[in-house]
């Protein structure tokens, strides 16, 4: 009966075996086919026509970056099919060359500025973009920016056009600068955590969320006046831009309820009202608008135009490397969190790093190092390990100059105090000279549920850092000792670094963190400016061209590894939790920033920070 049974099943088996191979070699096929159409779509680039009299339209998409996130072959294969669907970011450097190459191109008549889908930007990176566009309109060009919507910092950057347009139904959000944190000590003693806490330093508030539930005294004060300085550069700029009286925009912005009655909820025409804006135009009307400076588009509707990325394919990148050269500056840009190991995309691995200094120390070619770097710090021993390669790269000759961004404080401060020459923007918070110690018990938090921590070791020692037992005396007090020594040791290398007397730095740490225009005057940094200006300080100490600089990336071995570690751990996991719907990207990223820095693989090696766990996130001011 079964052989039967086989006989007769036999031509299926067959039929299937040879179907099921055919589909398989036609599926094989079918993939081969859309990765060459793939590749050829990627390797054919169809030349680019700029029209004449035509007009730039820069939108910016995502948040502003100066480090471009890492993308495989394949991935920025499909990325291009896909009309760079997956881009959520803007290249900052992109822009500065757009604008610049539109500047002295005579086929562009005008630069259209739309913000409506420019996410995180920090205030440095906008006052970068203005001097650009105020050098674009140096050549008799207009720019007119647009937008539904202008939150702080897309207003911002639109203050610099000439004419700002806003639609009937929008709005101008200008509110102010703030800074809040979230504070934990209720939930850390609802969970029965005891978090065990060493610093130095009245105004290292960095420990406080795991401390209290609100901000300190000297927090507020100290916060107070970096913020309002920055505060002043933010309205200093657009009532020059706006020509408006500084009194009467303040005056404006602390009425807005009152003033928003008078013109019966209308935020678009409060704004007109208030001369932030030139007129109230809906999408038809700014299109007939532009056909009026620039013409119609020829074959087809709208104005005559060309889109950013579009003209970017036309424009030569600035920094890039070139066997001609003979002389090198080598460019690194990092920002996120200082951590031990590689780290993930938005942090600075120390190792990532190394590697990055490394090449570029041992490339004979590249005589100076310029450093692009915005963090609040992290890890104290990351933060060391990284300051000891640029000391190498001192000493084998290579000039070192580190350009900071929005905020290059406490281990970033650490790294960067020894270099040949510091560059920061006015904008830029650093310093926060001070460091602390963070380590855990959940012993109360086991016995809870029931679970209780219990055995016997070799010496009266051995039970250090075990978290489910309670932090003994001797324990807390070599932590101390620790964390004391690593505040000596951070005072010495900037009394080094910055030719003063310890006495000196003494008064100027303590956790304290200063605006860049400030820490100019206490000797803190040689300069202000950006990127640019760092690279030509370089190029002046190297006695080498501005124009040798180049962007030193580290290409990744493994595009499996590096994928793993796309996301920050804290973000993916709040992100599985809790839905973009239920907690918001502008809550769950500086959450993310503030928690990353203690998970186990990020953490300190001895549980020591300088850190001022203020997010990055929180500079962008939206």
């Amino acid at each position: 009966m079964k052989r039967t049974f086989y006989l007769l099943s036999r031509p299926f088996v067959w039929l299937w075996k040879f179907l099921s191979s055919g589909l398989t070699v036609l599926s094989n096929l079918i993939f081969l086919a859309l990765v060459a159409l793939a590749v050829t779509a990627v390797l054919y680039t169809p030349e680019v026509r700029v029209p004449m009299h035509s007009a730039l339209l820069l939108a910016p998409e995502g948040d502003i970056v100066e480090q471009r996130s890492p993308m495989d072959p394949i991935t920025k294969i499909l990325n291009r099919l896909a009309d760079n669907s997956l881009r959520e970011e803007t290249f900052l450097q992109d822009i500065l060359d757009t604008i610049q190459t539109a500047g002295d191109d005579r086929r562009i008549k005008l630069l259209v500025l739309n913000t409506n889908r420019m996410g995180n930007a920090s205030l440095d990176q906008i006052r970068t973009i203005g001097a650009a566009l105020d050098t674009f309109k140096g050549t008799g060009k207009k720019v007119i920016a647009v937008g539904d919507n202008f939150n702080q910092a897309q207003y911002y950057l639109a203050s610099w056009a000439d004419k700002i347009y806003l639609h009937p139904m929008g709005a101008v959000n200008i509110r102010g600068f703030s800074v809040f944190r979230f504070y934990a000590r209720e939930l850390l003693d609802k969970l029965a955590v005891n978090f065990h806490v060493f610093r130095v330093g009245t105004f290292k508030s960095a420990v406080e969320p795991l401390l209290r539930d609100d901000m300190s005294t000297e927090e507020k004060e100290n916060t107070g006046l970096w913020l309002g300085k920055l505060w002043d550069i933010y309205c200093d700029d657009i009532v020059k831009h706006r020509r408006l009286e500084r009194q009467v925009f303040l005056d404006n912005v602390n009425q807005t309820v009152a003033q928003l009655s008078s013109v019966g909820g209308d935020r678009a025409r409060l704004a007109l009202a208030t001369g932030l804006v030139d007129g109230l135009k809906n999408h038809r009307e700014i299109e007939e608008l532009l056909i009026q400076e620039v013409g119609a588009a020829p074959g087809k509707d709208g104005f005559n135009s060309i889109g950013f990325q579009e003209y970017l394919d036309t424009v030569t990148p600035s920094y890039t490397d070139s066997q001609e050269k003979k002389e090198l500056i080598g460019i690194i840009t990092v920002s996120g969190n200082i951590l031990p190991g590689k780290g993930a995309a938005g942090q600075i691995g120390a190792d990532d790093l190394i590697k990055r200094i490394r090449k570029a120390r041992q490339d004979a070619r590249v005589k100076a190092i310029v450093l692009r770097i915005a963090t609040g710090g992290g890890s104290a021993f990351a933060s060391e390990l990284i300051r000891e390669e640029l000391a190498a790269a001192r000493k084998d000759g290579k000039i070192v100059v580190v350009s900071m961004g929005a905020m290059a404080a406490s281990g970033g401060y650490w790294l960067a105090a020894e270099a040949d020459a510091i560059v920061a923007a006015p904008t830029t918070l650093t310093g926060s000279i001070g460091i602390f110690g963070a380590i855990p018990t959940v012993d109360k938090t086991l016995a809870k549920i029931g679970l209780h921590s219990d055995g016997i070791g070799t010496t009266n020692i051995a039970h250090f850092g075990n978290l489910a037992r309670p932090m003994s005396e001797t324990e807390a007090s070599a932590m101390q000792m620790d964390v004391e020594r690593g505040y000596r040791q951070f005072i010495d290398i900037v009394a080094k670094g910055r030719h003063l007397s310890a006495d000196q730095v003494e008064k100027l740490a303590e956790g304290r963190v200063w605006d860049g225009a400030t820490a100019l005057k206490l000797g803190l940094v040689d300069r202000l400016g950006d990127l640019h200006d760092a690279v030509d300080e370089a190029a002046k100490r190297a006695k080498i061209p501005a124009e040798s600089g180049y962007y030193l990336e580290l290409t990744p071995d493994n595009y499996l590894e590096r994928l793993k570690r796309a996301e920050q751990p804290v973000e993916a996991l709040m992100a599985r939790l809790w839905p973009t719907a239920l907690v918001p990207d502008s809550l769950r990223r500086p959450i993310a920033e503030q928690l990353d820095v203690f998970l186990p693989g990020n953490n300190d090696p001895e549980g020591i920070y300088c850190h001022s766990l203020l997010p990055l996130s929180a500079l962008s001011f939206q």
